[in-house]
């Protein structure tokens, strides 16, 4: 029997609605689409749509876009893109002066020496290493995580990329990779449905029942990640548009599940394997739009340091809260000082 129209034992349908929850959220955008085709291609989902009892509407403001490094994902680890996100701004300015297209087309896709792509994109061969050094850390082609081409050893998980991220007036617009996805939510004529599910017999009334509700779970996880998607790209404006990790404002997975209405393990979830194609041509992973307090004032700290090198840590406390009114201990410059630059000495 479906979990959605047990008859009784509330609390056990409910922790069995959150698992289901929970999965749907962790699928990535290949396995979502695999489950939602099956439900639309079976009969009693076209019979329903036919009758008026299933109809499909369009999301406000949804556009699509081709995925313009197809063939690649992100690696899981992301250890580059940790860096490009959390203080290593210099690599977004590097691939932002390459420009998008050239990018693509002399680091992901060409075998080219260093002196053409020298010639192409204007840069010093240090800069080219540096750029095709982050590309081998970070991608990945993605045939090599497919079912038939796997090694045997366990291949290393991906972060699956929703949507890219454009700017269009000074503002970041979000386009979906997914169109079968995103086409539109699926919406219940509850009239309808109570007309039909009294005409016909109980067994069909039951197959009904448990497709229309595959459905609205199916349905939850589509809403719940594109609402967030919508927050983080009003909120994360400022980086989004520069390109300066430095921008990004601090939030949290518990402050966004109650902003959109999720339980926050369900949200975490939803998170632990997405992610976006930046307005500069790279992926991250949807975490670096959620950074912590922590994070953001280990970036705003780092750029005053490569700046005044030889602040003390006293210095640098009250930099930090002069020009970002962020007030820290002197203990918490010189730990987050100990993390950025390990290898140097600390003045107090």
């Amino acid at each position: 029997m479906d979990i959605s129209i047990r008859a009784s034992g509330k609390s056990y349908t409910r922790t069995l609605q959150g698992i289901k929850i929970s999965s749907l959220m962790r699928l990535s955008e290949a396995k979502f689409a695999a489950v939602l085709a099956e439900v639309e291609n079976s009969r009693l989902f076209s019979l329903l749509k036919t009758a008026g009892i299933i109809r499909l509407s369009e999301f406000p403001r949804a556009r699509f876009a081709t995925k313009q490094f197809a063939g690649y994902d992100v690696k899981r680890s992301v250890s580059g893109i940790g860096g490009l996100i959390d203080g290593n701004g210099d690599l977004v300015k590097l691939i932002q002066r390459v420009g998008q297209e050239k990018f693509e087309t002399w680091f992901l896709k060409s075998e080219a020496s260093e002196v053409a792509v020298v010639e192409e994109c204007d840069l010093t061969l240090d800069e080219i290493r540096k750029l095709r050094d982050f590309v081998d850390k970070v991608y990945i082609q993605s045939e090599f995580e497919r079912p038939g081409n796997e090694p045997s050893a366990q291949p290393e998980q991906v972060l699956s990329v929703v949507a890219g991220i454009s700017i269009e007036n000074g503002k970041p617009v979000l386009s979906f990779f997914h169109r079968e996805i995103w086409k539109g939510q699926y919406a219940v004529n509850q009239q309808k449905l109570a007309e039909y599910l009294h005409a016909v017999s109980a067994d069909e009334a039951d197959k009904a029942k448990s497709i229309i509700s595959r459905l609205e779970f199916l349905e939850r996880r589509k809403t719940t990640l594109y609402r967030l998607l919508e927050i983080l790209l009003k909120e994360q404006e400022a980086y989004l548009v520069s390109g300066e990790p430095s921008k990004r404002k601090p939030l949290t997975q518990r402050e966004l599940s109650r902003e959109i209405g999720v339980d926050a393990s369900v949200l975490n979830r939803l998170v632990s394997n997405k992610s976006v194609q930046l307005a500069w041509g790279l992926e991250a992973p949807l975490s670096a739009l959620i950074p912590s307090a922590k994070q953001v004032n280990r970036e705003l700290l780092y750029q005053i340091i490569e700046a005044t090198p030889d602040c003390t840590d006293e210095q640098l406390r009250k930099e930090m809260e002069s020009r970002h009114n962020v007030k820290l201990s002197r203990r918490s410059i010189a730990q987050y000082r100990k993390e950025l630059f390990p290898a140097k000495r600390r003045k107090s």
